[in-house]
């Protein structure tokens, strides 16, 4: 059995289903309001949903599930007296020894030692000096994805837009940044080796090779061999080289797959089919996966944490949802794909339980 916790412009949609068959109607939580994230966390087994309502803003909600009673978790604040505004939590990330991280808008890391009912700032990145000169991307100064280190705690990644990506080795007291090799094709060519405003769109890691990591960029696929110090570009092949999400199979650090968009103001899927593209030799080849994905007149758009995945090898089952309210899923590693819902608000983010 799998679920789905599936974050809209118009509330929390959990669904409950085998894989290739329909899924059964879902419950649903938070009607009316953006839900930019929802996740189970794997330790205390709760439900944690970051919701912005347009009303009292960003805040983050903790529950057993998905229909029953949610409680608003304390300390997702900015200190006083700073002049920005909490805008967004844009994902919740469970860290190896029981921690929960969530990244949001500006530029913040927060974290729970105590399954999500309150949460402190990381201050070694919100006192980090070179703050002043960040910038943000067009959907805020987000961190959007948190990468753990399995098996230690104390190593982290950050990927912030645009503030490209952050490295931790002591648990967050300090951190330096990993961004050899991203270029930034949208800034003029004199900037592009001195740049830092470096857009991230997505990071995961390889569990089975934890120093191998990809990155979709903002005009860039990129893979790292060496834990995000250092990134080669691994687009050719692809119809494109810009989209959000990514993904990676837990059992093989050479698969990963991504959704590649038409870049820039069109972003819809390439060639106006709705296509998942897969490597098995660590981005030396792309192979596209559609197989009962529209292929006339798609013009989806898939947004950075719309695509999620849970197993792995030969069973990994891979789902991702689109902002024309499309949810669309795989039980075969993308080998073969079915449509789990077709009328949706606008899927903001896709998280699979098994």
């Amino acid at each position: 059995m799998t679920e789905l916790l599936i974050g809209t412009k118009k509330g929390l949609f959990a669904y409950e289903g085998e894989p290739g068959r329909e899924f059964p109607a879902p419950v649903r939580a938070f009607a009316g309001d953006p839900v930019d994230y929802v996740m189970r966390d794997g330790h205390s087994g709760r439900l944690l949903a970051s919701v912005t309502s347009p009303f009292y803003g960003p805040k983050i909600f903790f529950a057993d599930d998905a229909g029953g009673e949610w409680t608003q978790a304390r300390g997702v604040v900015l200190p006083k007296g700073e002049d920005a505004a909490l805008a967004r939590v844009w994902t919740i990330v469970a860290g190896e020894d029981g921690t929960l991280y969530a990244g949001a808008d500006p530029g913040v890391l927060f974290e729970s030692r105590d399954a999500g009912e309150s949460w402190t700032i990381n201050e070694g990145l919100w006192n980090e000096p070179s703050r002043p000169d960040w910038t943000p991307g067009g959907g805020g100064l987000c961190i959007h994805s948190i990468v753990p280190w399995p098996g230690d705690p104390q190593r982290l990644a950050l990927g912030i837009s645009a503030a490209g990506v952050w490295l931790t080795d002591d648990g967050g007291a300090t951190w330096r940044r990993g961004n050899t090799g991203i270029v930034a094709g949208y800034v003029p060519d004199e900037a592009q080796a001195e740049t830092n405003d470096l857009c991230i769109h997505a990071m995961k890691r390889a569990r089975q090779r934890p120093e191998r990591l990809f990155m979709q960029f903002h005009g860039g696929v990129y893979r790292s061999d060496d834990a995000g110090e250092s990134w080669t570009d691994i687009a050719a092949g692809l119809p494109g080289d810009f989209a959000f999400p990514v993904a990676v199979d837990p059992a093989d650090p050479d698969s990963a797959y991504v959704i590649p968009l038409t870049a820039e103001t069109d972003r819809v899927t390439a060639e106006g089919r709705a296509r998942v593209f897969e490597t098995r030799d660590a981005g030396a080849s792309w192979t596209p996966r559609g197989d009962g994905l529209p292929q006339h007149d798609a013009y989806l758009t898939v947004l950075r944490h719309a695509l999620g995945t849970t197993g792995e090898g030969p069973s990994l089952e891979l789902y991702f949802g689109t902002t024309s309210g499309h949810l669309f899923g795989s039980g075969d590693a993308g080998a073969s794909w079915s449509t789990v819902a077709a009328c949706l608000p606008t899927v903001h983010s896709v998280v699979a339980v098994s």
